[in-house]
């Protein structure tokens, strides 16, 4: 099967029900993306598939044929993914790290389809990523400075 990663084609010989998650990690080492709960529960895993945010432990790789997958390793490749990140270090988001990875790629989607997120526009956005070391006030804050200075015609 043929699935494009990162705006790269990429042949993968697996079957068509694995999870994106292991596809990604197992088969083609791009290990940016995180396991967390392999229940679509907690955000780790999160990368876009044409663009919306999607949870790669559940989502069979079948379903990328055709479709594009954008994952932590090409986000700052957008002008959105590259303010967040700038956003993301400016304020410090992360303690342990671990959930990050997910939450950029859902803030990242977040801006790309909604430039100036409202505080309840964030939270939902943001709703299935779990941090467990709860920064989500930074996250948020990061969300809205990231918009902000793509507003202003900064990346970061």
């Amino acid at each position: 099967m043929q699935i494009t990663i990162n705006n790269k084609m990429h042949q993968v010989d697996v079957p068509d029900d694995m999870p994106i998650l292991w596809a990604l990690r197992d088969v083609l080492g791009m290990t940016g993306t995180k396991f967390g709960c392999g229940k679509s529960l907690c955000g780790a895993c999160t990368v876009m598939l044409d663009g919306n945010p999607i949870r790669s432990c559940v989502t069979p790789v079948k379903a990328a044929e055709n479709k594009k997958i954008t994952t932590i390793e090409s986000v700052s490749e957008q002008p959105a993914g590259r303010a967040i990140q700038a956003a993301w270090q400016e304020i410090n988001v992360p303690q342990c790290g671990y959930c990050q990875s997910g939450q950029i790629v859902s803030a990242t989607a977040l801006l790309n389809s909604n430039s100036k997120p409202s505080d309840e526009d964030i939270d939902n956005a943001m709703s299935g990523n779990i941090c467990r070391c709860g920064t989500y006030t930074r996250i948020r804050d990061a969300i809205k400075q990231a918009a902000d200075n793509l507003e202003a015609g900064h990346e970061g």
